[in-house]
């Protein structure tokens, strides 16, 4: 019981660290110079303003010296962040590969906000978490299986990728192919669709990393699940053309299907 505590409160520390990273990394500014400040005013925090979770809960989600709002993102990830290494921790026991298989789930949860934010997936967080996400392994065998089952998927991504891309921009050349004049003949009058992004790619190949061949055909089709309902609410509201961030989809079933491995396994078995 007190190595969970342990494990939920470092787990809040690292998500307080984590905040810094989603809010400085977009911006191009740096995480270690510089002291935590209220983004309104200005004003550096003291360190009882950085107690995660409990600050913001006796500051009432407001700035100390401007009254500002203050977003309910930073309890947010210090809470997810303690649950995901208590829940790494109580199914696997303290270690060094848990330790770099957390700091690569924290990297993805990272990764997971900036994009739900400003739809960019920086690739600093995301070769951290596919280099965390590889030596997570328990033995050398395991590393280099590891960094084996990453290019699989690296490569199978960039080629579905690949496909989708033309076969969206295929479709959007026969659309603008009807209307065409003679004023336009010569130009292109259709863009460049692309399916999938590169962030998305170096995400998939964490999760071949983290999750081996089964696991992450069963993570990939569960993070479409999990999308879709998202996807259809967004065109029913706000029409065609909505783009839907995929990454915090793909993290989200691949922490799932990490800590129910074992069902899922015996899932996938039973039914072939």
């Amino acid at each position: 019981m007190e190595l969970l505590t342990i494990a939920f409160i470092f787990g809040m520390l690292i998500g307080s660290f984590l905040n810094v990273i989603i809010l400085r990394i977009p911006n191009d500014e740096s995480i270690v110079f510089g002291g935590s400040h209220c983004t309104t005013c200005g004003h550096n925090l003291k360190p009882w303003h950085n107690v995660p979770l409990f600050s913001w809960l006796f500051l009432r989600g407001k700035c100390s010296f401007c009254g500002a709002k203050i977003s309910i993102q930073y309890p947010l990830i210090e809470l997810t962040s303690g649950l995901i290494f208590l829940m790494l921790v109580n199914k696997f026991g303290f270690s060094v590969p848990v330790l770099f298989i957390a700091l690569s789930f924290f990297m993805l949860l990272s990764l997971s906000m900036i994009d739900l934010k400003y739809k960019m997936v920086p690739d600093s967080l995301n070769l951290l978490a596919l280099l965390f996400a590889i030596v997570g392994a328990w033995s050398l065998h395991g590393v280099l299986t590891n960094f084996q089952n990453a290019l699989l998927f690296a490569g199978g991504f960039t080629l579905l990728r690949f496909a989708l891309s033309y076969y969206l921009t295929s479709s959007a050349h026969r659309d603008a192919k009807k209307t065409i004049t003679p004023w336009t003949k010569n130009y292109h009058t259709y863009p460049f669709i692309e399916a999938m992004g590169e962030g998305d790619i170096m995400v998939g190949a964490t999760m071949g990393a983290l999750l081996g061949v089964k696991l992450t055909l069963v993570a990939v089709f569960l993070s479409a699940i999990l999308a879709l309902p998202v996807m259809i609410f967004l065109i029913n509201r706000y029409g065609q053309g909505q783009t839907v961030p995929f990454v915090p989809f793909l993290v989200l079933a691949t922490f799932i299907v990490y800590i129910f491995d074992s069902y899922v396994l015996t899932l996938v078995e039973a039914l072939y």
